[in-house]
């Protein structure tokens, strides 16, 4: 009797051990069947994210390409149709002053035609300039963005220093885009940050290039910029973003701005 109930015994304690291991294994299939399933879901969500981003890129990409083209053909439009008809009106104007009979209000009048001629010529060759910088092509982007300081510097109180590597191993594409970013964020600063000194360093590094640049100015509350930025902030973070960069914003009202772009492995 005594060993029938032993037996008994050993019977439950085996069939609770073989449960419990069951249901350890159960517990951990359970486990690793959530686990897995849950890595498989954030993986979708990476590659849906990925698959987003990389749409954006590309529509970006195509954006600003258009916005370059559009820019190219108004700045071939203002030479070939607005410059080349007020060279016309120039050449007439003094071919009018050389004549010996026209005398006195006449004679002031045709030199303030001339004047006005002049001056809308070198506006409308300085937009051109602006819109499509013949000199990056012919001479690359250190020399155009040299040239692009020296224009400021000439035409207003504004100081700039610099110091400008050669990036020789840039596309041409991607310098346009290294000049846009230089150009706005110099707009930036004389127009909303009233600066009068800027300072910007463009290095090149084993795998890329790193771009510093900082003012003087009023500076702005980076946190509410980063919620809604204006047209000029957002064509940096663009062109930055189609480098392949990442930028940094450092500032504080009446303290200057400073911006560090790092680019790696750029347009790729």
């Amino acid at each position: 009797m005594e060993k029938n109930e032993f037996a008994t015994q050993e019977q439950i304690i085996g069939a609770l051990v073989y449960s419990i291991i069951f249901l350890v294994l159960v517990t951990l299939g359970l486990i690793l069947f959530f686990y897995y399933s849950r890595k498989k879901i954030i993986e979708k969500e990476v590659e849906k994210v990925n698959i987003k981003l990389d749409l954006q890129k590309k529509i970006l990409q195509t954006t600003i390409k258009v916005q370059e083209k559009e820019r190219n053909r108004i700045a071939q439009d203002l030479h070939d149709a607005i410059s080349s008809k007020l060279n016309v009106i120039s050449l007439t104007t003094h071919v009018l002053l050389d004549d010996e009979t026209i005398k006195g209000k006449q004679k002031e009048s045709l030199n303030h035609i001339l004047d006005i001629t002049t001056r809308t010529l070198e506006s409308s060759r300085k937009i051109a300039h602006e819109l499509m910088p013949p000199i990056l092509d012919k001479f690359g982007l250190k020399v155009a963005l040299e040239e692009l300081f020296d224009e400021f510097t000439s035409n207003t109180s504004i100081k700039i220093k610099y110091n400008i590597d050669e990036l020789d191993d840039v596309e041409k594409s991607n310098e346009l885009h290294i000049f846009r970013i230089a150009q706005e964020l110099i707009n930036n600063s004389l127009t909303h940050g009233k600066a009068n000194l800027l300072e910007m360093k463009l290095v090149k590094e084993k795998e890329g290039f790193k771009l510093v640049y900082k003012d003087n100015g009023k500076g702005f509350d980076v946190n509410k910029t980063s919620k809604k930025s204006g047209i000029g902030l957002q064509n940096i973070k663009s062109r930055v973003s189609i480098l392949n960069g990442q930028l940094s914003i450092e500032s504080s009202k009446n303290k200057g701005s400073r911006f560090i772009i790092n680019c790696y492995n750029y347009g790729s």
